[in-house]
Formats: structure tokens, sequence, C-alpha cells
């Protein structure tokens, strides 16, 4: 079962125990406090070992647009593995970006963004999205999402069209959760692009 239907099949759960009894208010707990890590909590583990030992999880790829801030610029846009849908109800998805990237605080400006999960056949337009610097969107083909505006890029297995819901702290990474406002996928077959140990498959 996958995430969305994981996610499904808790919200029938959750809807089914509030039918059949009446349930008391939940407390919120308080927001924990947003930081990084100290420089006395850090684990021993080394860079170099994290890596090597985590880039045995197979992950999809995906780009990430938006459209400019002031409609007058280019658009942007980088390269994402770290991509999960969230929740169903509402329907929320996440991305992970560097806090050092160059191109997030464009998307934060913008508000929106568009996730273009690519296909098998794409990799290097992936690698065009991962050059920091570049004219990333040079010789791409892409219309506009239906609600945000942002980049949809064309050849892609499917977009979902988003507004930023929330943006946390983990680490040396943002975590950016965004709420999905419309969405699509291609009639083919083909496979996904995925990348494995360093390198897509």
């Amino acid at each position: 079962m996958g995430h969305a239907g994981m996610a499904a099949a808790a919200v029938r759960y959750l809807r089914s125990v509030g039918a059949a009894a009446e349930r008391e208010p939940v407390e919120v707990l308080p927001r924990p406090e947003l930081r990084c890590v100290g420089e006395d909590e850090r684990a021993p583990v080394g860079q170099a070992e994290f890596r090597r030992v985590l880039g045995n999880f197979a992950t999809g790829v995906a780009v990430v647009t938006a459209p400019s801030a002031d409609g007058a610029g280019s658009p942007a846009g980088f390269a994402c593995q770290s991509f999960s849908s969230l929740s169903l109800d509402p329907p929320l998805v996440a991305f992970m970006v560097g806090r050092t990237s160059t191109t997030w605080p464009r998307i934060a400006r913008a508000g929106v963004f568009c996730v273009n999960v690519l296909s098998a056949g794409q990799g290097e337009l992936c690698r065009a999205f991962a050059v920091s610097g570049a004219d990333k969107f040079a010789g791409v083909v892409y219309d506009a999402a239906p609600v945000s505006g942002s980049p949809r890029l064309a050849g892609t297995l499917a977009w979902i069209d988003c507004t930023i819901h929330a943006v946390h702290t983990g680490g040396d990474h943002l975590i950016v959760v965004g709420r999905v406002e419309a969405l699509g996928a291609s009639d083919g077959d083909e496979a996904p692009l995925l990348f494995h140990k360093g390198r897509f498959l």
C-alpha cells in the first residue's frame, strides 16, 4: 500500500471512530521551537557514511518549479529527490530543500510551486535543473500550471500544482509543505526516473 493508500485508510478509520462515538476534544500540543541542530547535539555519524547508507534508498526524481514572483523575471526551478505525499485530507505534499539553495528564496517569494515528476527518459533534464546559476529553462518545453502559473514541464509522468502551506526547519534543510490545488498524470505507461546510490536507474 502506497502513501496515498495508507492515508486514505487512516482517514476512513478516523471517520468511522468519530461516527461511532463522540470524541473528546484533542488538546493541541505546543509548536516545537524551530532551530538547527546545535554543535553539541551532533550524532557520531560521518557525512560520507550517512550518504553511503541512505543512498541505498531509491527515490523518484522531480523538478520543482515556480513562476517569477514579479512576473517580469525568469521562472525558478530545481531538481529534487526528496518529495513525498503528506496528507490526503487536506491534500498536502512536501519536499525538502537545502537552506543554502539560491533557488528556494525565489520559490518562497512566488508563494506557489509545481512538482514535475520525471520519467525514465528525462535524466538530462534533471541534470540541467541540478546546475546552479545556469539558465535552466533554456530549450525546455513547458506551459503554465492551471492555478499557480508555475512551469509545467512537457513529457513528465505527473504534475502537482501547489500553494505554499507551511515551512519548517530540518537541520541544514527546510521542509516545505504545499497544499495541492490541481494535479494530473500522463496517460502513458513510461517508467519513472529513479535515483539510487548516486546514479539514475
